[in-house]
């Protein structure tokens, strides 16, 4: 600490006899002015360690000094060390500069230097996230490390016979009215519910009604700037990834999706299970009532599952053990990848028959999402499992990653907000959306 003490005070003092000084300089005063005086001897990896005790403004402000000074201050090494010690994990912010901040479609970044990332995420407002599944909406800003509300979506909605624009106006407007904000005053991601999965002319029309709708809605309350992504692609941003299948065991049903590039490959098929966490939840309180433990709230038989189920290995050895001596609830065994591991492995078999850009290993990666994905042993099974459907060749170099939490596609969503670049390549002003016929929305 002395050592730091004496860099910040002598370069301090160096740079103010410089800016009080009358007198022109010689050729060799520049000179000498040019480098760091007494620190030209220590080694520049001594110096960025000793660097690193300092606050970031402050190393900012030595890059005032001089030339060198500049140059050492605006190592990479430095600020990679500072964005690490950011609450995002460093490989997300990697994940997210590099990757995405370029918008949709990807493509590659010259150099990056991190001294401006970091003073542009500082300096990044924030944004309001919306996440609003079929069951539940997760709502909150992006600086903040969760989401800071939930409301249930179906009551918020209203009845479904009002018309959508009336609906997404009440739903919105009682997600800003609880965290006390005006719509004027942030951008907004919002997330696209997986729904009309189908390639089909009738379900494009019907994504794009829903998501002209959500624009409009927003619009017409004076958000200045809007982000709309649906909730698998999110869920997998928020793996650190572009390419693959997500697994999202939604409220209602559990759909398989394979996305490219950052887009859904409608072509090789969206798979849908009617299996959602709220018949899961169902199906537990059934057998629960069946061992003679009856509980009328759902909301209690949901907290059971979240904290004591688990997917069983192998389902027939479970079933054989004795679990009479330990608490029934945690002994009753899921049936969740029962119909899962199937619909993933018909999804992979379609997404290799269609040969895209001769990579035939982006959809080996599976990403799971949703609050049941989070059952423990489900990576382990659905991975079993499709070593056991799928031809050895697609088989192998299969990954499956666990959720990155109950609420991955609100960190997905979180990662673009908090982008050092963000709303510019993401968003759409309202200017934009009025000229709509120009602009690739769809």
């Amino acid at each position: 600490m002395a050592m730091l003490k004496k860099v910040w005070g002598s370069v301090y003092n160096w740079s103010s006899s410089r800016s009080n000084s009358t007198y022109p300089m010689s050729s060799s005063s520049s000179s000498v002015l040019s480098s760091m005086g007494a620190f030209d001897p220590i080694p520049t990896d001594i110096l960025i360690q000793i660097l690193r005790f300092l606050e970031p403004k402050d190393t900012i402000k030595l890059s005032l000094t001089c030339k060198c000074w500049k140059l050492l201050v605006s190592d990479n090494r430095l600020w990679i060390f500072f964005l690490q010690n950011q609450k995002e994990p460093w490989e997300s912010i990697f994940f997210a500069e590099t990757t995405l901040r370029s918008g949709y479609p990807f493509h590659q970044t010259g150099e990056l230097s991190f001294m401006r990332i970091y003073s542009q995420r500082e300096q990044v407002p924030g944004s309001v996230i919306i996440d609003g599944g079929s069951g539940y909406c997760k709502f909150g800003w992006s600086k903040y490390g969760a989401p800071s509300g939930r409301s249930a979506t179906f009551l918020e909605f209203g009845n479904i016979e009002t018309p959508m624009y009336s609906r997404l106006r009440n739903f919105f407007a009682t997600i800003y009215s609880r965290m006390h904000v005006k719509t004027s005053a942030q951008p907004v991601v919002v997330s696209l519910p997986l729904c009309h999965y189908d390639d089909t002319e009738s379900a494009k029309a019907s994504r794009r009604q829903l998501k002209e709708a959500i624009y409009s809605v927003l619009f017409d309350m004076n958000v200045p700037a809007v982000c709309a992504i649906n909730q698998a692609t999110l869920a997998l941003y928020a793996a650190r990834r572009t390419s693959g299948i997500v697994v999202n065991i939604g409220f209602q049903v559990t759909s398989v999706v394979p996305i490219f590039r950052g887009k859904v490959m409608r072509k090789a098929g969206v798979e849908v299970i009617g299996l959602g966490a709220m018949k899961l939840t169902g199906f537990l309180r059934d057998l629960m009532q069946q061992h003679n433990i009856n509980l009328e709230s759902l909301y209690t038989v949901r907290t059971l599952k979240e904290e004591l189920c688990y997917v069983a290995a192998d389902y027939e050895a479970e079933l054989s053990k004795d679990t009479q001596a330990s608490m029934e609830v945690a002994a009753l065994c899921f049936r969740v990848a029962m119909g899962l591991g199937q619909a993933v492995a018909l999804c992979m078999e379609h997404c290799q028959a269609q040969e895209l850009a001769g990579d035939d290993a982006w959809f080996k990666t599976v990403v799971l999402s949703g609050g049941s994905a989070c059952l423990p042993g489900l990576p382990e099974r659905l991975h079993k499992e499709l070593n056991e459907l799928l031809c050895p060749s697609i088989s192998n170099g299969v990954r499956i990653i666990p959720p990155y939490d109950a609420d991955t596609a609100w960190f997905g969503a979180k990662l673009i907000a908090n982008l050092s670049n963000f709303p510019r390549s993401w968003c759409v002003t309202k200017k934009q959306f009025r000229r709509k016929s120009k602009l690739n929305l769809w």
